[in-house]
């Protein structure tokens, strides 16, 4: 079953996921060469502190193995699930952080990929497609919509760039707990999967690599990198379906889609 939220509690997420997303805005700031990731994540936990939230990610547990960092911090060709180290971020590094707050017991979700000074050329078409790619997931994720159709718009933007989409992690649904139903895969058939509904909220999130889709799994048992060392970029929005526009929860103020 696919959670319908309630008006009272799609407000309680609409704050949790401002709030997410103001962080995420703050933590972003603060990248700059020099800085170490653990830094960024110890800065990323006071900010929660202060907004009265707690992480999302911390101590989540799958299997034996449990998630020690607030927030996930991956650099270059790492994908997602990276852990905060002493290891100081260079100039023309891409950092992707990924946010997940839970505030009075709802989740907000959501992350971005963000360039330390100038970038080469392929990795600057990376972020803009993988961004891109999540803009067209969105515009088309509304009440009756198959879900095969959100997900085929992520392929077809990676694609037609001649880039691969990651097909081992996926978007979820997002609530009360941080993976809900449905899972939001970056690929699928158009005209497949459930139909979406008004009061769903659904986080998307393009996982989408420069070379090889393939990926590997480092030996700290979280950290997940592209197979051929090529860069991997990622975005992430919660997401209101509704019977009109979708309402991006964790953007501030009114999203222009089109």
């Amino acid at each position: 079953m696919i959670p319908i939220k309630s008006g009272k509690e799609i407000d309680k997420m609409r704050q949790a996921c401002r709030t997410a997303r103001e962080i995420l805005e703050r933590v972003s700031d603060l990248i700059r060469p020099g800085i170490s990731t653990k830094e960024v994540d110890e800065a990323a936990a006071d900010l929660m502190h202060e907004a009265g939230v707690r992480s999302a990610f911390l101590g989540y547990r799958l299997g034996h193995r449990v998630f020690p960092g607030n927030i996930c911090i991956s650099l270059n060709d790492e994908i997602v699930h990276g852990i905060g180290s002493q290891r100081r971020v260079q100039y023309g590094d891409i950092v992707k952080l990924d946010i997940g707050v839970v505030e009075e017991g709802w989740v907000g979700d959501t992350a971005s990929t963000v360039p330390v000074g100038m970038i080469d050329a392929r990795t600057e078409k990376l972020l803009r497609v993988t961004e891109n790619a999540l803009r067209r997931a969105i515009v088309v994720a509304s009440e009756g919509v198959r879900l095969g159709d959100v997900c085929a718009e992520v392929e077809a933007e990676a694609l037609g760039n001649d880039f691969n989409v990651v097909r081992e992690f996926v978007g979820h649904g997002v609530g009360r707990k941080l993976h809900e139903e449905p899972q939001v895969p970056n690929y699928g058939k158009r005209g497949s999967g459930p139909r979406l509904k008004s009061g769903m909220t659904l986080a998307i999130e393009p996982m989408i690599n420069a070379g090889t889709a393939a990926v590997k799994l480092q030996d700290d048992g979280w950290t997940v990198c592209t197979a051929d060392g090529m860069a991997s970029a990622h975005f992430e929005h919660t997401v209101l379906i509704t019977k009109a526009e979708p309402e991006i929860l964790t953007w501030r103020g009114k999203a222009q889609l089109n």
